[in-house]
């Protein structure tokens, strides 16, 4: 029996997506979907470089285009590619750094006084995880 490559533009997306690193998380992003006027918030349950698993309540069509706003490094524009009961993936037009999206950043008063930047070190201001 002889197995079958991905034909479609939407199937070799999907392949290579599944064969990325992804990172498993729960987070949320805002999701424009093409031809609406709303925002919506998903939860974000797995994310690689090429696309990630929304789950959301909301309705999408497989092949609709999106804009999601991702954490640390603003929206990215991408096509859901797979729909399922109140989950979907979407591919990313552009690679992004997962590890971006999961960074926390702080600012100075969120910092105990003595953690507190003096201004004399450099480099971002961030925790790692």
């Amino acid at each position: 029996m002889e197995s079958r490559g991905p034909v479609t533009l939407d199937e070799e997306v999907a392949a290579l997506s599944r064969s990325t690193d992804r990172d498993s998380l729960f987070m949320q992003a805002g999701l424009v979907v093409s031809g609406r006027p709303d925002r919506v918030v998903v939860r974000v349950r797995n994310l690689s470089a090429g696309g990630m698993l929304a789950e959301s309540p909301v309705v999408v069509t497989q092949g609709a285009s999106v804009e999601v706003d991702l954490q640390n490094v603003g929206p990215v524009p991408g096509r859901v590619v797979w729909v399922g009961e109140g989950k979907f993936g979407i591919a990313f037009d552009r690679q992004v750094n997962p590890q971006a999206v999961r960074r926390q950043v702080v600012s100075q008063s969120d910092l105990p006084p003595h953690l507190r930047r003096s201004g004399l070190e450099r480099g971002p201001l961030y925790r790692r995880r």
